[in-house]
C-alpha cells in the first residue's frame, strides 16, 4: 500500500503534467495568433500565471524529496523534478519563439493597415511595447529557472559529497572489521595452542605421578617383603 508521502508526490506530479499541457496549448495559441494586441496580451498573461503555478509545484515536489527518509526515494523524486524543470525551460523557449512568430504576423498585419491609414502607427507602437514587456517577462522567467537549476546542481554536489563520506566511513569500518577478524583468528589459534599444551602438561604430570607411585611401591615391597 502506498504511503501518504507517495500519494502526495503522485498528485503533485499529475498537477505538473496538467500545467505543462495547458502551457503547451497556450503557446500554440500564441503561435497561431495574428492579433489584435489585446488577445496576445491576455494569452501571455495566462501563460505567465501558468508558469508561476508550475514553478511552485516543482518546488513543492523538490521539498517532498528532501523530506524522504530513504536516499533512493529522495534521488528518484529529485530526478523526476529535474525532468519537469528541463521541460519547463523548453516550454519557456517555445513561448519566446511563439511570441516572435506572433510579432511577425502582427507586423505583417500592420503593414497592410498602413496602406489603409487609420491608427496603425499607434497600434504598432503599443504592440512593440507589449512585446518588449513580454520578452522581459520571458527573460526573467528563464533567469528564475536558471537559478533553480543552479540550486539543484549545488544540492546534487552536496548529496554526492555525503555519499562519498558515507562510502569512506563504510570502507574504514570494513578495514577495522578485517583487522578485528585477524585478531580473533590469532586469539583462537593461541587458545587452541594453550589447550593442547595444557593437555600435554596434564599427561606428563600423570605419567610422573604414576612413576612416583610405582617407585614408592617398589621400595615398600623390597623393605617389607625382601624375599618376594
Amino acid at each position: 500500500m502506498a504511503s501518504s508521502s507517495d500519494v502526495h508526490v503522485r498528485i503533485c506530479g499529475q498537477e505538473i503534467i496538467k500545467y505543462d499541457l495547458e502551457i503547451k496549448a497556450l503557446i500554440q495559441d500564441i503561435r497561431e495568433c495574428c492579433g489584435p494586441q489585446a488577445v496576445l496580451m491576455d494569452l501571455n498573461s495566462t501563460v505567465k500565471e501558468k508558469f508561476n503555478q508550475l514553478r511552485q509545484r516543482i518546488q513543492d515536489m523538490e521539498q517532498m524529496a528532501k523530506e524522504q527518509d530513504r536516499e533512493t526515494d529522495k534521488q528518484a523524486i529529485l530526478s523526476e523534478t529535474e525532468g519537469h524543470r528541463k521541460q519547463m525551460l523548453s516550454n519557456q523557449m517555445a513561448w519566446r519563439k511563439a511570441n516572435l512568430a506572433c510579432k511577425l504576423a502582427i507586423d505583417n498585419l500592420e503593414k497592410d493597415e498602413l496602406l489603409q491609414g487609420g491608427d496603425s502607427v499607434r497600434q504598432r507602437k503599443a504592440t512593440k511595447e507589449s512585446l518588449v514587456q513580454t520578452s522581459s517577462d520571458i527573460t526573467e522567467s528563464l533567469m528564475s529557472v536558471s537559478r533553480m537549476m543552479s540550486q539543484q546542481v549545488q544540492q546534487s554536489e552536496e548529496t554526492i559529497g555525503t555519499l562519498a563520506s558515507s562510502s569512506r566511513t563504510v570502507q574504514e569500518t570494513n578495514e577495522e572489521f578485517k583487522a578485528m577478524t585477524g585478531t580473533i583468528h590469532l586469539g583462537r589459534k593461541l587458545i587452541l595452542k594453550y589447550n593442547r599444551r595444557e593437555l600435554t602438561d596434564k599427561l606428563l604430570i600423570f605419567l610422573a605421578l604414576a612413576l612416583f607411585l610405582a617407585t614408592v611401591l617398589y621400595i615398600l615391597k623390597k623393605r617389607l617383603f625382601p624375599f618376594i
